[in-house]
């Protein structure tokens, strides 16, 4: 079949091999309906790492419907040599009819914190480990870096524009995530159809290549998007570029972007000449391979916003959060790994963030028994599905906004100490009782 004519892939595909021959195994030996109980947590912080952000929950629940097997896909298995008519047939009927809780999205977490919990028949369980580690790793690794980015920015906004340096359904939940926590907009189309996600962007250096001089090409950036676009002014001098731009659109200019060089320095000198052309309400706009460390680097230079791509998509050199889906009780009784340095502990968890009188938080209590509750305490786990049911029927993108604001609220919580980029510990300590 020629690529052009390949159908799209199936969420229900989008899961490793092994879960299948599990699924299997335990139907023919009937533990396949064992009521058992899954947690997806982090046994650790990325390196250097103070907290994390839970991102990519909304993308989960809104896969969980379309996670069937039909013709397409149990055929597709046949010729991939899966071919017990038990499990076929099984699959064929699958429909997830468990309960989730977890953290909501938005929420911050730290080694152990219970993010994503199911309960249900372990063939159920065990079928969806792949679909929810992989969306929950990748979107809270986006969200965790996003969340160091803007808080670093100190108010000045963040655009997201990496769609460019990664897989093309990577780049819309990476736009979905950064939104998430706190970035203004994003480059990617797809994320403001999808999400809602606000959408900019104005042209590249190819724009200015491709006219005869620079000043032909803001005439004509300025004549189709008006006197507040950005003009891109480093293709060939910056000085010169910034004198045209400036000419071209007046004074009232909405923005300059820098992409290259010595940036803060550039900044100083872009912010003076602009001054003295009379563009004082002019912004200046820098992008090129930022990340939280370049952003504070520039603190003290006179940027008012930041675009971000390579480093934002990638997870500012941690592309994953590790996080584990891991089976913690069968039946009613906790079971546990003891694995060497992959220990886990059994039992359903029940999760609360503590608080003192300022409402600072001070810890996280994580605990297989109910929390006795204290003043300013905070339940985390909430219900996400009840019988294969998600319990929002918001759409993705009132979700969306829900998680933003949720995101925003709690992060006003973390102690000083969070917001600090040099290697740390956790900026709150997880209490196991």
């Amino acid at each position: 079949m020629p690529t052009s004519e390949l159908p799209a892939a199936a969420p229900a595909l989008f899961t490793d091999r092994y879960e299948l021959t599990m699924v299997a195994a335990a139907l023919a030996d009937g533990t396949a309906e064992r009521d058992c109980v899954f947690e997806v947590f982090a046994r650790r912080l990325s390196h250097g790492r103070r907290y994390g952000v839970v991102a990519g929950t909304g993308r989960v629940l809104d896969l969980l419907p379309h996670f069937r097997f039909g013709d397409r896909e149990l055929a597709s298995l046949r010729e991939q040599g899966l071919t017990d008519e038990r499990l076929l047939a099984w699959l064929a009927d699958f429909r997830f009819t468990g309960d989730i809780d977890g953290y909501a999205e938005g929420e911050l977490y730290f080694p152990g914190s219970p993010v994503f919990t199911v309960r249900a028949p372990f063939a159920q369980g065990v079928l969806l480990e792949t679909l929810v580690l992989s969306v929950l790793n990748h979107d809270t690794a986006i969200a965790s870096a996003a969340a160091r980015m803007v808080g670093t920015a100190g108010g000045r906004p963040c655009i997201e524009m990496g769609a460019r340096r990664t897989h093309e359904e990577a780049a819309v939940a990476a736009a979905r995530a950064a939104y998430l926590v706190g970035f203004t907009a994003s480059s990617d189309l797809e994320a403001g159809r999808r999400y809602g996600v606000p959408t900019t962007g104005t042209s590249a250096h190819a724009f200015t290549l491709l006219h005869d001089d620079e000043e032909s090409a803001f005439r004509s950036q300025v004549a189709t998007l008006g006197v507040g676009t950005t003009l891109l002014v480093d293709t060939y001098d910056v000085d010169q570029g910034i004198r045209t731009a400036v000419e071209v659109a007046g004074p009232q200019l909405g923005a300059i972007r820098l992409d290259s060089g010595d940036l803060p320095t550039l900044a100083v000198r872009a912010r003076a000449l602009l001054d003295e052309l009379g563009a004082t309400s002019t912004r200046i706009i820098v992008t090129s391979d930022l990340d939280e460390y370049a952003i504070a680097g520039m603190m003290a230079a006179p940027v008012d916003g930041f675009g971000v791509g390579t480093r934002l998509v990638t997870g500012s050199g941690v592309p994953t959060a590790s996080m584990v889906y891991k089976l913690v009780e069968r039946d009613g009784v906790p079971v546990e790994k003891a694995s060497e340095g992959k220990h886990s502990i059994g039992g359903r968890k029940h999760a609360v963030r503590r608080h003192d009188d300022a409402g600072t938080a001070v810890c996280e209590v994580v605990s297989a028994a109910p929390v006795e509750p204290r003043d300013g305490d905070r339940d985390l786990v909430v219900p996400l599905v009840r019988g294969g049911v998600p319990c929002s029927d918001l759409d993705p993108r009132a979700a969306l906004e829900q998680a933003r604001a949720h995101h925003a609220e709690v992060r006003q919580a973390l102690p000083p100490g969070a917001w600090a980029l040099s290697g740390g510990e956790p900026a709150l300590e997880t209490l196991r009782t």
